[in-house]
């Protein structure tokens, strides 16, 4: 398949945005935010894959001391809106198009990475495993139960996190609904086991979700908003009773909104939960259907010509190749990733990827 019928390289809308070609870049944490502040160094980073049809930045928190990771940014002060127009500036700069990745770590939040504060979840079940911590790795702990206020209240954070995207210069947003983290813990029932409103059924587990979305797309229009989902992904201890049936719903309820996109992620990181969830989306939801996790360009190429999914979001092979569009459109090889430095300070293994000669 040469590139000039290669189906990656064609143009594409997504909501008000029209791509260049299909190629997206995931939202991949790269912890190296200096105290939660983006910095000139993640600036260049994303402005070097800007030939990439859409960039998707890493998950950036909605409120303070909701903390994962450590070094992960925020979009909840006026100094780090203020940071990330260097972002924005610099990728709009280069031609490219950027969506901001907001989220709420939920029960991944540890409170040694945030100054004693408790982790909330939809339930009270802590995740069952280790994180890394400034006292080294210690289990993560047993979250609060939110109660209806409060989820109100981080309804208003995910709106006030989406004004300061759009205050920042962002394209759009991606709300982060996936891999284990606050939306997706009310998503599934393995950390869902709510009695009221926000529990049970389908309609009451995705409330929550559905709430962000109306807040968002207040703030942003429908068309410069995505959503990230991750209905197999075994990832920070998740696990629902019906998969298949989860993501049936929500392809459902979600065409009710006219999104930018719905963003897939097709299995499970550790393969505990097999199913085949792209072909329950691609029937139930009309609108864009991005999808990830572990394909080719080949595969991924396949997928498009067969309208299977519009577009194709690609984690490493960007993350090593910033100019990951060109050598595959010229057949070139690619740089390995140097996964010692996905999370490490500095310009190593994050900037200093060499292009093309």
């Amino acid at each position: 398949m040469t590139a000039t019928n290669h189906p990656l390289f064609s143009a594409v809308s997504l909501g008000e945005l029209t791509l260049p070609n299909r190629f997206v870049m995931a939202p991949l944490t790269r912890a190296r935010a200096a105290g939660h502040q983006p910095t000139e160094l993640m600036a260049q980073y994303y402005a070097q894959r800007a030939t990439t049809g859409l960039l998707i930045t890493e998950c950036t928190m909605v409120s303070e001391g909701t903390s994962s990771f450590g070094a992960d940014p925020g979009i909840y002060s006026q100094e780090q809106i203020e940071g990330w127009k260097l972002t924005t500036d610099a990728v709009h700069k280069a031609g490219g198009r950027i969506f901001m990745q907001i989220w709420h770590a939920g029960r991944a939040v540890h409170p040694l990475l945030n100054g004693g504060k408790e982790a909330v979840a939809p339930s009270a079940i802590a995740i069952e495993d280790e994180t890394h911590t400034p006292e080294g790795k210690k289990p993560y702990t047993v979250p609060r139960e939110l109660t209806v206020a409060e989820i109100k209240e981080l309804v208003n954070a995910y709106r006030q996190g989406a004004m300061n995207a759009k205050e920042a210069g962002f394209d759009g947003v991606e709300i982060h609904g996936a891999n284990g983290y606050l939306i997706d813990q009310f998503l599934r029932d393995s950390a869902n086991q709510r009695t009221d409103e926000y529990g049970g059924s389908f309609e009451n587990r995705a409330r929550f979700l559905m709430e962000v979305v109306e807040a968002v797309t207040d703030v942003f229009g429908h068309g410069r908003v995505g959503l990230r989902l991750s209905p197999l992904n075994s990832f920070n201890s998740m696990k629902d009773s019906d998969p298949v049936g989860l993501i049936r719903y929500l392809s459902n309820a979600l065409n009710a909104y006219d999104l930018a996109y719905v963003h897939l992620m097709r299995a499970d990181f550790f393969g505990l939960q097999q199913a085949d969830v792209v072909p329950v989306a691609r029937e139930a939801y009309k609108g864009h259907l991005m999808v990830n996790m572990g394909y080719t360009p080949e595969e991924a190429a396949n997928v498009i010509e067969n309208k299977q999914a519009d577009s194709v979001a690609f984690g490493t092979g960007i993350l090593a190749n910033p100019d990951f569009v060109e050598r595959v459109k010229q057949g070139a090889e690619l740089n390995v990733p140097n996964q010692d430095t996905f999370y490490t300070p500095g310009a190593e293994g994050y900037t200093d990827y060499p292009f093309m000669a």
